[in-house]
């Protein structure tokens, strides 16, 4: 009966370790599938950062049939990534990404412990361990779109930018927004601020209805906190809201204001690691995320795509057409400082 019940205490343990994890079971476990393991600190329909990647995955998995066997966890404190990730080595995961830069300390310390393991983490340019990958969207492109059409749109010729930190894809974000709004409007006012958080909602909507007080009329935000300022821009009877993340268009509020939106295609990460791992490469590479390589998507919303004018839909794309047929076309984005707007 003891060792009956120390069985079942340990099956419990396993159990609870894995809650919010789910497996796709339809890709079928072969010596030529990759197992991926995917460690998020919201959820996988968070309208933003995590459910992005989820999306991604789950594309590469329709890209690549019977190659990829993918599970997740989600709601993963940082100090509870490890614990997670070494239940992922023991199940024989191949690729482990810890989807956020705070899982930074914790990824490059299993990569030491696990060699044979490739593992991932972004955003971040830098080039980590033989089995560490790092991803970095580019996204002052999807930034820049953003602010063509704020500058273009605003009435009041004040805009306003709800960031979560000054830092990461984040700040390249703002800051090729702060470049499309200057490019076609020189004279707008342009309200920056930062929530100091990813996910804090109800900081993100307040600044935003701050912004709209002080009369923007056309808004826009990154990561997962954005869906709280797109919720403010909604009670507001004239502002309208620019998205980056294209679950954004399909929420109710969205769906009636959000003119637009961007989105990370991270299946383009996802196939590129994969076809490396299959290549014998486990890590040591930073992956691009960018419109020249389809790391990048942009849709208007169909409700309202008939109030954008046609001059700011040549406008974005012109620059998308640009930005597919290179990469580091606003190498310039680093330039933009706040403290001038």
């Amino acid at each position: 009966m003891k060792r009956l019940s120390v069985i079942l205490l340990v099956l419990l343990l396993s159990a609870s370790l894995f809650a919010g994890g789910e497996s796709d079971s339809s890709q079928a476990s072969s010596s030529d599938t990759v197992k991926i393991a995917l460690i998020i600190e919201n959820t996988i329909d968070d309208k933003g950062w995590c459910q992005a990647m989820h999306d991604g995955i789950v594309e590469a998995q329709k890209q690549l049939p019977g190659k990829i066997e993918y599970s997740y966890s989600e709601k993963m404190a940082v100090v509870d990534a490890g614990s997670i990730a070494r239940q992922y080595v023991a199940e024989g995961y191949d690729l482990i990404i810890g989807h956020g830069a705070q899982y930074k300390n914790a990824i490059l310390e299993l990569a030491e412990e696990y060699p044979d393991v490739s593992f991932a983490f972004g955003t971040s340019s830098e080039i980590g361990p033989d089995n560490v990958f790092t991803y970095m969207p580019e996204s002052e492109e999807t930034g820049y779109l953003s602010g063509l059409i704020a500058g273009m749109m605003t009435k009041n010729n004040i805009v306003g930018l709800v960031g979560p930190v000054d830092g990461g894809d984040s700040a390249r974000y703002n800051r090729g927004f702060v470049l499309g709004v200057q490019e076609v409007n020189p004279e707008a006012k342009i309200l920056v601020a930062h929530t100091g958080s990813f996910s804090d909602f109800v900081r993100a909507g307040e600044v935003a209805s701050s912004q709209i007080q002080n009369g923007a009329d056309v808004l826009t935000g990154s990561s997962q906190q954005a869906i709280g300022a797109l919720r403010a821009t909604a009670e507001s009877p004239t502002a309208l809201w620019l998205g980056q993340d294209l679950a954004q268009l399909s929420t109710e509020e969205g769906m009636a204001k959000c003119v637009a939106a961007s989105a990370y295609n991270y299946a383009a990460v996802i196939v590129d690691i994969v076809e490396k791992l299959e290549e014998g490469v486990k890590g040591g590479e930073c992956i691009p995320m960018n419109f020249n390589n389809g790391g990048f998507v942009f849709e208007y919303n169909p409700n309202l795509e008939s109030i954008v004018p046609e001059e700011v839909k040549a406008k974005v794309s012109e620059a998308i057409a640009a930005f597919e047929s290179a990469p580091g076309v606003l190498s310039n984005w680093s330039s933009v400082d706040y403290n001038t707007l």
